[in-house]
């Protein structure tokens, strides 16, 4: 399933300064596995060193956040737009 992944500003370093990008994948792990191997280095930051997503990276599916959907095995059906946005803190 091809998707539309939207990269933040601080990833398109991998992605040769794209705001978005193609992927494959029928779930979001699928699709960050297409993700890699098409841009080497953006899995490792989106991903921690047990492959959950990092804590402070948010990841949606259209307009769902992954986190309360299925995770990383959230389906990612055909002409889906995946967005990923690093949290912001401060105050």
């Amino acid at each position: 399933m091809s998707v539309t992944v939207r990269i933040p500003t601080i990833l398109r370093t991998y992605t040769g300064g794209k705001a978005e990008v193609s992927a494959e994948g029928a779930t979001l792990s699928e699709v960050i596995q297409s993700l890699e191997a098409d841009h080497t280095g953006v899995a490792a930051r989106v991903l921690d060193d047990s492959g959950k997503l990092r804590r402070f990276v948010n990841v949606y599916v259209n307009d769902d956040d992954v986190r309360f959907e299925q995770g990383l095995q959230t389906p990612t059906p055909a002409g889906s737009a995946v967005s990923v946005i690093p949290a912001v803190a401060g105050g």
